[in-house]
């Protein structure tokens, strides 16, 4: 018996012992690859002594203060560090502690640019179906995953609305591409002219999707549209980058490949690799000029803002990922590790594969030659099963990720520091868990 009120209550969770590189040890001393990054949070792997003695170090000084009363050189030096690697323009860092208080404190401080310009009238926020943006109540609303939401859409704002998602192999206006005019970008627009544009504040886009969707990329078309479309109603283009940020699509930023600058960008999971819970928001200067020339205050904080331990964590992870030049080897990594999972396409259920960098979806369907979903079986749920009895860590039940409500994908995020052989093992066992689930299974 023990204490810990686990996600699913009647799953045996094995005991993590220690981490090296690509690898997790468990107490009984089984070897895990860990293809999952965790959850795309460990760019950096597993066991990194620099990092943990930056954080011993800061530990022997000071651990704690609050962000109110103090400062920090640990808290300046990694802003001054996130500012340098973020798109021009791009002013200062609100720093929090993971990406749920990032994305929560987003929509908070675009409302209070609002009112310090005046226009207390906006304060709606749009999204899209089919993201995700944190597991805090006012993120849960900004998301667009029914599964999680439906539970708690009770208590949620009737200030939060949603348009389609871009998803060419998906299209949910059934235009190929080439020739669309991106109807899911008009989208945007029409929502705004019907609500207001007086009343819109925000809209909130994943660049490029994570876990919900498993890393689909909209065209640059649709990603200039939708900025062109909130710069002519005054509306904030904000973007969340807390899987995609600091390198996990193989630029510093998911925009970077748009070449586009937000005005609010919500980071965490590779800021500190996990090790340190840290996120933040990423503020262009026209906000920062606004609160400034206006109340001069940010309404809104955490306890552990800006906290010492973290920012110390922080950014030794990011002076590693610069010395290392893990960037570039995670686009070049995931351009191989694309390029080789192609082979899985042999198999009738693989649908699409698809991503950027070390960001890879891989989507199940009855037959390929069509793309009807999954329906009534857990595919992913037991390929992966089937990988991590043999050893390798990937993330399942991606359920939805073909509208929202039904679709079967598994997500492929290792960290950085992966080597071909390490890729050819994944690809070699992800063969052979997608045959003997077919075999197993009648879809």
């Amino acid at each position: 018996m023990e204490n810990v009120l686990y996600s699913v209550m009647e799953k045996e969770y094995p005991e993590v012992d220690y981490g090296d590189g690509m690898y997790l040890y468990d107490t009984t001393g089984k070897k895990y690859l860990d293809c999952a990054a965790g959850i795309a949070v460990v760019n950096i792997g597993h066991g990194v002594k620099e990092v943990a003695e930056r954080i011993a170090e800061q530990a022997g000084k000071v651990s704690f203060v609050y962000g109110g009363t103090f400062t920090s050189k640990a808290r300046r030096e990694l802003a001054e560090k996130i500012i340098e690697m973020a798109p021009e323009g791009m002013d200062k860092v609100f720093l929090c502690s993971g990406g749920s208080e990032a994305m929560e404190s987003l929509l908070k401080i675009a409302r209070q640019y609002y009112i310090e310009k005046g226009k207390k009238e906006k304060y709606k926020i749009i999204s899209r179906w089919q993201s995700y943006h944190g597991n805090t109540m006012g993120t849960l609303a900004l998301g667009g995953r029914p599964s999680w939401r439906e539970k708690y859409e009770v208590y949620f704002p009737n200030s939060m609305l949603h348009i389609s998602p871009c998803n060419c192999y998906r299209c949910p206006y059934n235009l190929q591409e080439e020739s669309c005019d991106c109807q899911c970008a008009c989208e945007l627009e029409r929502i705004i002219k019907y609500e207001g544009p007086e009343t819109v504040a925000a809209f909130v886009i994943e660049p490029i999707t994570g876990t919900t969707s498993a890393a689909i990329i909209p065209p640059a078309k649709y990603m200039k549209k939708v900025k062109e479309i909130c710069e002519k109603y005054d509306v904030l283009f904000c973007v969340d980058e807390v899987i995609t940020g600091f390198g996990r699509t193989g630029l510093n930023f998911a925009v970077d490949h748009y070449q586009i600058v937000p005005d609010l960008m919500g980071v965490a999971k590779g800021l500190g690799s996990g090790y340190v819970p840290i996120g933040g928001v990423i503020v262009h200067k026209k906000i920062v000029d606004a609160i400034t020339n206006g109340s001069g205050a940010l309404t809104h904080s955490f306890t552990f803002s800006g906290n010492p331990l973290a920012c110390a964590g922080a950014k030794e992870v990011l002076d590693y990922i610069e010395k290392k030049q893990l960037i570039e080897k995670c686009r070049k990594m995931g351009n191989l590790f694309l390029e080789k999972l192609q082979i899985l396409k042999k198999y009738p259920v693989v649908g699409d594969i698809r991503g950027i960098g070390l960001l890879l979806g891989v989507e199940f369907v009855r037959n390929n030659k069509g793309k009807e979903p999954i329906t009534n079986f857990n595919f992913s749920e037991k390929v992966v099963k089937y990988c991590f009895e043999k050893g390798v860590i990937l993330t399942s039940g991606v359920s939805g990720s073909a509208d929202g409500i039904v679709g079967d994908a598994l997500q492929i995020a290792p960290p950085f520091i992966i080597e071909e052989e390490e890729i050819d093992f994944v690809v070699a066992l992800l063969e052979e868990a997608i045959y003997k689930t077919m075999e197993q299974s009648e879809i």
